[in-house]
């Protein structure tokens, strides 16, 4: 990324050398020695970024620093010191300073500082544009790998892939051989070499859904493959390098998972760059019939049917604090679209207890998962008897395609 960058020195040699391995880069440098001169042209003229000195005469470093924080937050301020000044840098970083470059400094080490600071703002970018459009979304596509897919084709990865992957929903050993890919011969059934994700992705993004559920010790394996750029396949001997965006998503407070010990910090640190905060569905209720919408007419689509929700079960939907988020919703309106018979779909199809928000559903034996099958099984029993084992009747009685009663019959274990 090319930018325009402040060069702040108050010794002329130090700011034209400093700009000269900038401007190597492809960078616009624009040179002050004096801090309050900076000032006035990074209020008046924001830059992308500024390299400043720590130690100046007049306005210093830390100084300018807290005054273009204040004034331009979003203005990445690197700092120039000597070594012995190292304490006092890392004090103005917590103060709002992007990173610090010690005295006497390696040129690659400015470039790669500018380069990182200038894709984090760009990132922040993307945030901001992104939240905007969450904000004003009322539709289906406020989750997480939606989010992160916006933020892969809305970067100058979009030309590479998006590859995602659900960390809860693979074992330790799979996860590994997914991400990490295997050779062949690695194990049992690896008849051939397989690239994991980290390699299908290069050049692109990478998303890891629920980023919580990896246990401690392969959060290791991820740590090291991040810091080093690199995986070695399961049953390989060579590392392979990539180039990707990591997006990570988690419903846990990493913080809370961190202090309970199932949460590597290091881990966190490596990953918390830009945050983007969903807020869970029950904080937006203005979503929510929207969203309902949105599942049942995709869930009936493929039959042909026309259903709507009636008054009744919008309220029920209202009143439900959703513990599940945009998943329970749409699994709660598949379900409906299956129990439900005629053109409308009741509170009764929806197997919601409506309850006041924030209090605790009462205590029931087996899982939601096992009741709601339950229901469904019975439901399915019931009209396969009234049609006399007729599926085709049957699955008119329901008010699905014979196809989906055939697939949930499969499903429930339903001869």
């Amino acid at each position: 990324m090319k930018a325009r960058v402040v060069v702040v020195d108050d010794e002329p040699k130090m700011a034209k050398a400093i700009a000269s391995a900038l401007e190597r880069s492809g960078h616009e440098c624009v040179v002050f020695t004096s801090g309050r001169e900076a000032l006035d042209e990074v209020l008046a003229h924001p830059p992308d970024v500024v390299v400043s000195d720590w130690r100046m005469e007049g306005l210093d470093g830390l100084e300018l620093l807290r005054k273009i924080h204040a004034a331009r937050p979003a203005t990445p301020v690197i700092l120039v010191t000597a070594y012995g000044d190292v304490p006092s840098a890392v004090a103005a970083m917590r103060a709002g300073a992007f990173d610090y470059v010690t005295k006497p400094f390696d040129n690659d080490e400015l470039r790669s500082l500018v380069e990182r600071a200038l894709e984090i703002r760009r990132l922040r970018d993307e945030n901001r544009e992104l939240r905007r459009e969450i904000l004003g979304s009322r539709d289906a596509e406020v989750v997480a790998e939606i989010v992160a897919r916006r933020l892969h084709f809305g970067s100058d990865r979009v030309a590479r892939p998006f590859v995602a992957v659900n960390c809860k929903a693979l074992a330790e050993s799979v996860l590994e051989s997914e991400l990490f890919g295997h050779e062949k011969g690695a194990f049992t059934g690896a008849f051939t070499a397989h690239a994991g994700c980290f390699e299908r992705a290069h050049g692109g993004t990478l998303f890891l859904d629920e980023i919580a559920e990896v246990s401690p010790s392969f959060q290791g394996k991820l740590l090291r493959a991040l810091q080093e750029g690199e995986v070695q396949r399961v049953g390989g001997s060579a590392p392979r390098k990539f180039d990707v965006r990591v997006v990570t998503a988690t419903n846990r407070d990493l913080r809370s998972e961190i202090a309970a010990g199932r949460f590597r910090e290091d881990l966190f640190f490596r990953l918390d760059v830009i945050r983007i905060a969903i807020p869970p569905l029950r904080q937006r209720k203005e979503d929510v019939l929207p969203l309902a919408r949105f599942f049942l007419e995709r869930h009936v689509r493929s039959g042909g049917r026309e259903v709507r929700l009636s008054r009744e079960a919008e309220q029920l939907l209202l009143t439900h604090d959703w513990p599940g988020n945009a998943r329970e919703l749409s699994n709660a309106i598949e379900r409906a679209s299956v129990l439900g018979r005629g053109e409308e779909i009741l509170t009764e199809d929806l197997l919601l207890e409506p309850r006041p928000i924030g209090t605790e559903p009462p205590a029931v034996e087996g899982t939601l998962q096992e009741a709601v099958d339950g229901a469904v099984t019975e439901r399915i029993r019931l009209a396969l008897a009234e049609a006399k084992g007729r599926k085709a009747e049957a699955a008119a009685r329901l008010g699905i395609e014979r196809t989906t009663l055939f697939r949930w019959m499969k499903r429930l274990g339903l001869s």
